[in-house]
């Protein structure tokens, strides 16, 4: 296994929402951004089956702030086979009403995030010849620098977008100071193991999760 170079993206936006797996109606959030939600948005920025990233750390420098808002949403989703059954022909509908769907859902979300996150990447099977390290480094850093994204980066939800920027030099102290346990958080679903969802116990030193750190202590799914 080849690892890459680190690196240290700023991101913030004014709300966010790190849904707790374990609500099933109204919408959580956790009290930071998990792992797994800070990988998705370095992928949103840079991704190729090459590499695979890891969170090393994660900087909360905001002090958490939580909101609640209520909302009308579109209950279910098209199904794929639908879609399917569509693209042979099929005479289906690809809509919904959102007058019969329509359910009004609450949530606890976060205002005011900012995170600093630390990373770095691995090289995985799907590597070729021509995959290096360098390469895919120097790739990531002039996208992260220029502020370019495959598609929009967000907090959780769309409706709540990022705002990133690539950390040169020292990161700033954090705003939190003390230790905080923040409990079980998830950390990533496995796929290929029908979509088991992986949890660490997740503690907080001034304002810094450090992941490998929590991760010692055993992941659980």
């Amino acid at each position: 296994m080849v690892i890459g170079y680190g690196i240290q993206l700023k991101v913030w936006g004014d709300y966010a929402c790190f849904t707790r797996p374990e609500m099933k109606v109204e919408r959580v959030s956790y009290d930071v951004i998990t792992p797994s939600a800070a990988r998705g948005l370095l992928e949103a920025i840079y991704w190729k089956p090459a590499i695979k990233w890891k969170i090393d750390k994660i900087h909360v420098m905001n002090p958490v702030i939580f909101d609640n808002i209520r909302r009308n949403e579109i209950l279910g989703v098209i199904s794929a086979a639908t879609v399917k059954n569509a693209f042979k022909g099929g005479d289906v509908s690809l809509s919904q009403d959102s007058n019969e769907d329509r359910v009004q859902r609450a949530t606890l979300m976060l205002r005011d995030v900012c995170y600093c996150i630390e990373a770095h990447f691995e090289m995985t099977d799907q590597a070729g010849l021509e995959d290096t390290v360098e390469k895919h480094y120097n790739m990531a850093l002039r996208r992260m620098r220029k502020g370019q994204c495959y598609h929009h980066p967000y907090f959780g939800c769309r409706e709540f977008p990022v705002q990133f920027e690539f950390v040169e030099g020292t990161i700033p102290k954090s705003q939190l100071t003390g230790n905080k346990d923040l409990g079980m958080m998830l950390w990533d679903i496995d796929f290929a193991d029908d979509k088991k969802a992986i949890f660490f116990r997740a503690s907080m030193v001034d304002g810094v999760i450090d992941v490998h750190k929590c991760l010692k202590g055993g992941a659980f799914s």
